[in-house]
């Protein structure tokens, strides 16, 4: 019953609420057989053809912040160059980074004043968005002037674990048309990471080290 009274209430928006009668010509009976069609494949199929095509500069209007469901610095999507994470991205090993690692001597407290300071001499003009412990870490969200606009650093203090993951990205990427991919800021994101972390002077292990990344990646 609900189904043939959805097609029944579609049919009245497309202005065809009279079945075809007897005098109708084989194209106005085949259109309205399949109106009427009451079967679900028929309905599925019509209601996939009104959802909006995904493509790359769809997905790249969505920029996802803040840490995973796990508590972790996101990865780096795909759609968005030049993106920086300490937390590895499948098919994008070029955008991965090595942590920050805390030195012994240092609490949490002290890294996370550090970090903020460092941020403010390195980076221009230093939005602070999110500044607060979680169960997770410290984290520190900060919008800084990139290449292309602004971009966002993200980073996680656990002094529990010894470092500090990070990732750095455009807030917003650039797609010429007929072209599908984006157009980033080349080493600029890389470059602001590197900034920070000769400003705190910590040690960043090379990233082919024997780092348990399942830590790193927080």
């Amino acid at each position: 019953m609900m189904t043939r009274w959805a097609l029944l209430a579609s049919s009245s928006i497309l202005g065809a609420a009279e079945a075809p009668s007897s005098s109708a010509t084989p194209a106005t009976t085949r259109r309205a057989l399949l109106l009427f069609s009451t079967s679900p494949l028929t309905l599925a199929a019509v209601a996939a053809a009104a959802q909006p095509s995904s493509t790359p500069y769809s997905q790249s209007r969505t920029l996802q912040l803040g840490l995973d469901n796990n508590g972790k610095i996101r990865t780096c999507p795909s759609t968005n160059p030049g993106c920086v994470c300490t937390n590895p991205t499948v098919g994008a090993s070029s955008s991965v980074a090595s942590p920050l690692i805390i030195p012994d001597a240092t609490s949490a407290e002290t890294a996370a004043q550090s970090l903020r300071q460092a941020i403010m001499k390195t980076q221009k003009n230093v939005v602070f968005k999110v500044d607060q412990q979680t169960p997770h870490g410290h984290y520190i969200q900060a919008e800084v002037d990139g290449g292309f606009g602004r971009d966002v650093m993200e980073y996680l203090v656990r002094k529990d674990a010894g470092v500090v993951a990070y990732r750095c990205i455009a807030t917003k990427v650039t797609f010429i048309y007929p072209f599908t991919t984006a157009i980033g800021d080349s080493r600029g994101q890389e470059q602001r990471v590197d900034a920070v972390a000769q400003e705190l002077g910590w040690y960043a292990p090379d990233i082919s080290s024997s780092i348990d990344f399942d830590d790193v990646s927080t």
